[in-house]
């Protein structure tokens, strides 16, 4: 077994032991990548353990890779899909960060430094949408809404009072049966009738109620010409009376 061979063993157990469920091996034709040799997917995400993933876009990614012949003096195949929610202009521009490191870090085994600056990445790139959306939402309810329309004053108020008054009164009189707003000429009293009815030495007496039917309201009809008549008669009828007692 080469020096490289060897390295690139221990260094698959180390990641194996770290990021157990998120890292596994995938057949080669799977990965993307031109190359027979073995291939591995890690899953990346930028939650943290400890921070609040309410606030975090649910992203995750792939971040696949294939140790070459000479690995770590070369860099590793790299190649990275999405998973949940990251475009593709996000995929190119971390892969080309990725591969410039990877440049950087020759020599040394790299992979989990990868993984490390990949995972940043996310979280510094999604988290910022985040904290964007919630400061718009934080603008939008603090937003003053400003009513439009007439403002309210005694004067317009009071003309308001009068105009409903005016409009309720109207209604009732709309709801009135026609014989509470005129009385026939049937119903009319002389004078004479009036006193004849007793009516006179009721006077005094307890006052209708107002919800008593309208038909037992009576108007008296006072009459010039059949008044003078009815003085006469009145006092032939008092005078009669007198002296038969």
């Amino acid at each position: 077994m080469t020096e490289y061979k060897l390295e690139q063993d221990m260094e698959i157990e180390a990641l194996e032991a770290i990021l157990e469920d998120d890292f596994k091996e995938i057949h080669s034709s799977e990965s993307g990548l031109n190359t027979s040799n073995r291939c591995f997917q890690i899953t990346l995400s930028p939650q943290d353990d400890e921070a609040d993933e309410s606030t975090i876009p649910p992203v995750q990614l792939a971040l696949i890779f294939s140790h070459t012949e000479n690995y770590p003096d070369e860099p590793p195949l790299l190649s990275l899909k999405s998973l949940k929610g990251i475009q593709t202009g996000d995929l190119k521009v971390l892969k080309e960060k990725l591969e410039q490191e990877a440049a950087e870090n020759l020599g040394m085994a790299m992979v989990y430094t990868l993984v490390t600056s990949a995972k940043e990445w996310l979280s510094e790139r999604f988290s910022q949408d985040a904290d964007e959306d919630a400061e718009e939402d934080e603008a939008a309810k603090d937003e003053v809404i400003i009513p439009h329309g007439e403002p309210v004053t005694v004067d317009t108020f009071l003309a308001w009072r009068e105009r409903f008054e005016a409009e309720l009164a109207l209604e009732r009189a709309k709801l009135m049966p026609d014989s509470a707003l005129t009385v026939s000429k049937e119903k009319k009293l002389t004078g004479r009738q009036w006193f004849e009815s007793g009516r006179a030495s009721s006077k005094g007496s307890a006052p209708v109620a107002e919800d008593s039917d309208v038909e037992d309201e009576e108007d008296i009809d006072f009459d010039d010409d059949d008044f003078e008549d009815d003085e006469e008669d009145m006092l032939d009828h008092y005078l009669a009376e007198k002296s038969d007692t």
